[in-house]
């Protein structure tokens, strides 16, 4: 007999209801049966079973099984909300309401007409007392005609004989990257020669980053220089653009020695942005899964979902139905289960309004994909093993190179330590971008990192702006509800005023 439950109770009234014993006085009728059993957060109060035919439902997707350690195990453990019931099923039920009178918009006036500014014809020379009339009596001012005459003359002076032409400069580079060269250079604001010096130097104190892009944008290629190699004219004669490419060709393989520098000018400030980036994701996970108040707002949600649709799901739901409170509509278009929601927390735990507060991080999250941090990381590795190489390359450049390699030996052991350390923080990372899907029982694979982010953060959006138009649409009644208080003359108005002040709040 153990695990079989009892036979149900006869119902008061049936036809099988057993006679009183030896026509004895009838017993009085027994007590209704219990109601289906709900979780903790399902059903109505106390387990109050709630018609599903009267309700509209919330089209949500289910959970059906609590993963250890995700925010439905642990609402499983706790008490339910405390919600008015019957407010959710008048408010949302499927029975048609009386449509409520409409609120009387007053529309806006049309804007005043524009006056035109009196126009007409000005005031004619020679009036009495005029401006003119007053010139006329005068004497007229001291003029040297003599000069009026020679500049307002219509007899075309000569034109100075032109200056004598400087020797034509001999151009071996195409004119349109010859000028773009030359226009650079007035950029860059340095000799050609201290360029070069400064990059073998690798001194971020003479150039930028800028400069050493743009300089790496007009370095010759091999056509140019074989152009140069084969040139036998005098070399004063030629051009900036020429002379230019003839000192960067005094480097070997100064292209390369130019992309290493400007890794290395880089590298700092991409790294410290690559490990914002990924601070901003754990601190966007961590205030998800540790926000108690955001905890308390998602049990209001399980417990008016479950009232709704019969108590069909008490496990939990995905993710994505949190955008479905604003879809669910109640009797009253106006007024969305998200409304509901926002009027319920107000009314009786308006210390959870400011949820959003505990997370400040997310919406800076929705910025970030994870796919283009892993990008990043590979990035570094490319660049630093390329540096490497130029390392090794350097080696036979003699003297010359002697400053650039020292500084570039340093730089690579400073490096390989960072991009270790950022790789393996990455890892972390990830690692606790997954555990935010699994703590509302998604699976990280179909509800990534970039997904609940942006889930969440349209939720904290509407539920702002909801929690406004509440508070919008309870203003008129507010101010109604003052006037009221202060008509009365057994009140005392400013007493009356800040009690009248709170409850339309809490609405």
């Amino acid at each position: 007999m153990n695990g079989t439950p009892p036979p149900p109770l006869p119902m008061h009234g049936s036809r099988h209801a057993r006679a009183p014993p030896h026509g004895g006085a009838r017993a009085p009728p027994p007590p209704p049966s219990p109601p289906p059993p709900s979780g903790p957060l399902g059903g109505g109060p106390g387990g109050r079973a709630v018609k599903k035919s009267n309700l509209k439902p919330l089209h949500w997707n289910k959970v059906t099984r609590a993963l250890k350690g995700s925010l439905w195990e642990e609402l499983q453990r706790q008490c339910p909300p405390d919600v008015d019931v019957s407010e959710l099923e008048n408010l949302f039920s499927n029975t048609p309401l009386k449509e409520a009178a409409s609120i009387r918009v007053t529309p806006l006036k049309e804007a005043a007409s524009i006056r035109g500014a009196p126009s007409g014809p000005g005031n004619m020379c020679g009036c009495q007392g005029c401006f003119w009339e007053g010139l006329h009596r005068q004497t007229p001012p001291e003029l040297d005609v003599s000069e009026r005459k020679t500049m307002f003359s219509n007899v075309v002076l000569k034109k100075p004989a032109p200056r004598q032409a400087h020797k034509e400069k001999i151009q071996l580079i195409d004119q349109g990257r010859a000028t773009n060269t030359e226009n650079m250079l007035t950029k860059v604001k340095m000799p050609p020669a201290y360029m070069v010096e400064a990059v073998l130097a690798m001194d971020d104190t003479l150039l930028d980053v800028d400069q050493v892009e743009n300089i790496l944008k007009f370095c010759p290629t091999k056509e140019e220089m074989n152009q140069l190699k084969n040139f036998k004219g005098d070399i004063e004669q030629l051009g900036k653009c020429e002379h230019f490419f003839l000192e960067l060709m005094k480097v070997p393989h100064m292209e390369a020695k130019l992309n290493t520098f400007m890794f290395k000018l880089q590298f700092s400030s991409q790294l410290a942005n690559f490990r914002n980036c990924l601070n901003i994701v754990k601190s966007a996970c961590d205030e998800v899964r540790k926000s108690v108040k955001f905890r308390e707002v998602i049990k209001r949600i399980l417990y008016l979902g479950s009232t709704l649709n019969q108590g069909t799901s008490r496990v939990g739901f995905k993710l994505d139905s949190l955008l479905k409170l604003s879809e669910t509509r109640g009797s009253n278009s106006n007024m969305t289960l998200m409304h509901y929601l926002c009027k319920l927390v107000a009314a009786k735990s308006p210390a959870l309004l400011d949820f959003p507060e505990d997370l400040v991080s997310l919406e800076a999250a929705t910025k970030i994909q994870l796919r283009a941090l892993a990008e990043e990381i590979l990035a570094f590795r490319s660049g630093l093993k390329k540096v490497k190489n130029e390392l090794e390359a350097c080696a036979n450049d003699g003297p010359l190179s002697e400053g650039f390699r020292k500084t570039l030996q340093e730089f690579i052991s400073h490096a390989e330590a960072e991009v270790t350390s950022a790789t393996n923080f990455y890892t972390v990372v990830g690692q606790s971008a997954n555990r935010l899907a699994l703590y509302f029982g998604e699976d990280p694979s179909r509800c990534p990192f970039e997904q609940a982010t942006q889930t969440l953060s349209s939720f904290v959006r509407l539920f702002r702006k909801c929690h406004e138009d509440n508070l919008k649409q309870a203003e008129p009644e507010r101010k109604m509800a003052e006037k009221e208080a202060c008509q009365n003359p057994a009140n005392n108005c400013s007493e009356s005023i800040v009690i009248v002040h709170k409850n339309i709040t809490n609405v």
